[in-house]
């Protein structure tokens, strides 16, 4: 409820406000300090919201996130009045986020996306993972290529930035290239402003796990799914940017493999070729030399 929402968004203005105090006490004018920031949580304790709001103020409190995976299936006009009112009571806030789904943008009209837009939503994150359709049926995503298309387009004739995620590996060995080929269709017929990776791994309790367990999924090694991300980024046609922001992306680049990207991304088309050499260099690396058990799905999340 809207009212519930704008709870949170107060509570977490009186915390703001404790540490400013805590700041002018210190004399400090109220700008938010380290030791303003340990005071309150010595005083109110260590909870999540306390350590959160601190760590925003002192990030500069530019930017905020609307949990969790899908807020724009909330009434639109109901969304409007909290990011509304997330601004009137934050008005440091350049930059509002948020999780949504293709189907759910696709639903949107236009006007009602655009009105999310004049109310402060900047981005949204969707979660493509394929452009193929036989694979995103075998994964229930509950979506189709063309809705991943028709929903990225509305949001980006919105005016709203849009961050989509991909996940190589997804078709395993069996279909790695049609994952690839149909993945860079997809994204260049949407032209999003940014393309995440998030490399695949199953994860156990799930239909594609125990697959994965009797030998009906094969994970794609290491040289395979560079192999495969390669085949994505020759077909891609895009003018936003690439983005390994994931500890699971390959490293390749710097001391030994460092494919840790910056947060931005290679700009395309510019920096395509600089991605298409990367891969060549990480193809010539000895795959052995790094660890790709056979049960790496137990690792789960635990950095390579």
């Amino acid at each position: 409820p809207v009212e519930e929402i704008k709870e949170d968004i107060d509570a977490a203005k009186r915390t703001s406000d404790k540490i400013k105090e805590f700041s002018r006490q210190m004399g400090t004018g109220g700008k938010p300090t380290i030791e303003a920031a340990g005071i309150l949580i010595q005083t109110l304790g260590d909870f999540p919201s306390n350590i959160n709001v601190s760590q925003w103020l002192l990030s500069g409190a530019k930017t905020a996130f609307l949990q969790d995976s899908n807020t724009l299936i909330m009434r639109t006009p109901e969304l409007v009045e909290v990011i509304k009112y997330l601004k009137q009571i934050f008005p440091s806030i350049e930059r509002i986020t948020s999780y949504g789904r293709s189907k759910t943008a696709a639903k949107k009209t236009l006007e009602e996306l655009k009105a999310l837009r004049e109310a402060g939503l900047s981005r949204l994150h969707i979660g493509l993972e394929s452009g193929d359709d036989q694979i995103l049926k075998e994964v229930d995503k509950g979506v189709t290529a063309e809705e991943h298309i028709l929903g990225g387009r509305k949001v980006i004739q919105a005016g709203i930035e849009l961050s989509e995620y991909v996940i190589p590996g997804l078709g395993g060995r069996a279909k790695w290239i049609q994952h690839a080929e149909n993945t860079a269709r997809v994204l260049n017929e949407i032209n999003p402003h940014f393309i995440r990776l998030r490399p695949f791994m199953p994860i156990p309790g799930t239909p594609v796990f125990e697959d994965y367990e009797n030998g009906q999924f094969e994970l794609t090694l290491p040289h395979e799914r560079l192999t495969e991300l390669r085949l994505m980024v020759e077909n891609l046609e895009i003018t936003g940017r690439l983005c390994f922001d994931h500890w699971a992306n390959f490293p390749i680049k710097g001391a030994g493999w460092l494919f840790n990207l910056a947060y931005s991304g290679y700009k395309f088309p510019e920096q395509k070729q600089e991605v298409l050499d990367l891969i060549e260099q990480g193809l010539t690396i000895d795959e052995s030399r790094y660890a790709w058990p056979k049960d790496l799905a137990l690792l789960n999340g635990v950095t390579l």
